[in-house]
């Protein structure tokens, strides 16, 4: 696949078919993504992997935490304002979102059933998590990270995968941390879903919207 159609085909995928990633698939766009750049080589990422019986417990453990009103505590803080140009974009999303799934506004059990969704994965059969040891800078650790999973994504999409890093995948560290074995010394950064996407759901086909080259950048010559 050509990198720039790579680039501008991909999307964020919310409902995935009940068909499990081969271990061998998986291990294969981990260790092409490896060869990312990163801070003076230094790496600084580490992967947990989970598939199977131990993902189907964390997304229902999960989903059950949110349903049951339990506050997030993520190991990354949500940013809690943003700027008005940026809030916009983030509402556009959703609304394009919930409009797909035939969602009114006014319908919370309809939102709050998503959002349960939304927290189990969307049905995703493999999770891939990125920690980060505690005593490295964050700053420049999650800059890495961002590189790696994003070229992870790019190189699944090319195999006709699909992928959605999730927030909500991390919200809830502790539920992590029990399943799935991870020590404090690591601070959990995203969660990124993987599996063969439902391309027949409206949900994978609405339209995606970007602002133009001049919303960003400002030339010096």
């Amino acid at each position: 696949m050509d990198i720039n159609e790579a680039v501008k085909n991909r999307r964020s995928i919310r409902s995935f078919l009940p068909k499990r990633v081969p271990e061998d698939t998986i291990r294969e766009l981990i260790s092409d993504a490896l060869w990312v750049p990163s801070w003076g080589n230094t790496q600084q990422y580490e992967f947990v992997v989970a598939t199977g019986d131990a993902l189907e417990r964390f997304k229902k453990e999960n989903r059950e935490a949110l349903m049951s009103g339990e506050k997030p505590e993520p190991d990354v803080p949500m940013p809690e304002k943003w700027p008005e140009t940026l809030k916009k974009r983030y509402v556009d999303v959703g609304k394009s979102v919930l409009t797909a799934l035939s969602i009114p506004r006014e319908d919370k059990t309809g939102r709050m059933n998503y959002y349960g969704d939304m927290f189990s994965l969307f049905n995703a059969t493999a999770l891939l998590i990125v920690v980060v040891d505690r005593d490295i800078l964050l700053e420049y650790a999650i800059l890495d990270v961002g590189i790696f999973v994003q070229t992870f994504k790019l190189l699944a999409h090319a195999r006709g995968l699909g992928t959605i890093s999730l927030a909500a995948s991390v919200s809830y560290p502790q539920i992590i941390r029990r399943i799935f074995n991870v020590s404090e010394s690591r601070r959990i950064i995203i969660g990124t879903a993987l599996g063969w996407p439902d391309n027949d759901s409206p949900v994978n086909n609405f339209e995606r919207k970007r602002d133009p080259v001049e919303m960003f950048v400002r030339w010096v010559s």
